[in-house]
């Protein structure tokens, strides 16, 4: 009966400790620094392998370091679903996970196929797994993609200025710059230029010919409003995005906390029923063999 259990029982103590395990790897300070490393080191070799004499000299060398590179991703992903063992699916529940365990994928693809320019690309998204292994990063690109929806009210206000600028610069300056304000869509890339502050004293010149007064109201007037108010739109939009970053990962960290603590109560609780049944088992034991002594 011991010969049977034993496997059982190895099996049973393999699946409790290794998630610990694995979880411990993950969060160990030298494990982030090796994979961060990897990510710059794969980030090296994608500007290298642009050189074709490169890549001619050190072809083996280059494709050597590639596959050590994926090969310590794969060990990292693998590492990351054991430790979310014994529900490995959890792993893709977070967005980074999945995009790192995409990027691995299309690594994996053979390199002489149809796929070539996707492994390619693939290669190149792998620096982007930078942004997964330092949480400033996430921090700063989830402020980004969470301002998104208020980024959409802002470059509509934008645009409607855009146009509304657009429309007064074809008929104030259309006939003394028709280079640059003759049609809607010639003032349109004018008005680009000028937002990004690249010469636009060249465009404020050749459209003065006619008033430089009213030329000079409405280029400052839209370097005001374009450069300046807009820009610090954008900019309290992503800082209050960041701050509502900052509330959530406070509040999952508690979470992640509150739920750890229970999860070591259940370990706990179920180690102890283990041992109370070990020891049912020993007393039941001990009474037979009192009862056959008896007799």
């Amino acid at each position: 009966m011991i010969v049977v259990m034993r496997p059982f029982r190895i099996i049973e103590v393999v699946r409790d400790t290794l998630p610990k395990v694995a979880k411990r790897i993950v969060d160990a300070p030298a494990f982030q620094r090796l994979v961060i490393l990897t990510i710059l080191l794969v980030g090296v070799l994608a500007g290298v392998e642009t050189d074709e004499a490169m890549v001619a000299a050190y072809g083996p060398v280059l494709q050597s370091l590639s596959a050590a590179a994926l090969a310590i991703f794969i060990i990292e992903a693998c590492v990351k679903i054991a430790a979310h063992l014994p529900r490995p699916w959890d792993y893709f529940r977070d967005g980074w996970n999945v995009f790192d365990f995409t990027v691995i994928v299309l690594c994996l693809l053979p390199m002489d196929s149809q796929f070539a320019v996707v492994l390619r690309l693939g290669r190149t998204l792998r620096l982007l797994r930078l942004v997964s292994a330092l949480p400033k990063l996430q921090l700063l690109v989830g402020a980004l993609i969470k301002s998104f929806s208020s980024m959409g009210y802002v470059s509509l206000l934008l645009g409607l200025m855009f146009y509304i600028y657009a429309i007064m610069g074809v008929h104030l300056f259309g006939a003394s710059a028709p280079s640059n304000f003759g049609s809607l869509s010639r003032a349109f890339l004018t008005l680009f230029q000028t937002i990004t502050l690249d010469d636009w004293k060249e465009l404020f010149v050749s459209a003065k010919g006619s008033s430089p007064a009213i030329a000079a109201a409405y280029f400052v007037s839209f370097i005001l409003l374009g450069t300046m108010i807009m820009l610090n739109l954008f900019i309290g939009i992503i800082m209050n995005s960041m701050s509502e970053m900052h509330a959530e990962i406070d509040v999952h960290e508690q979470t992640k906390r509150s739920l750890s603590d229970q999860q070591d109560v259940l370990t706990h609780v179920v180690a102890l029923d283990r041992q109370l049944t070990s020891l049912q088992l020993q007393v039941k034991d001990l009474r037979a063999k009192l009862t056959r002594d008896i007799h």
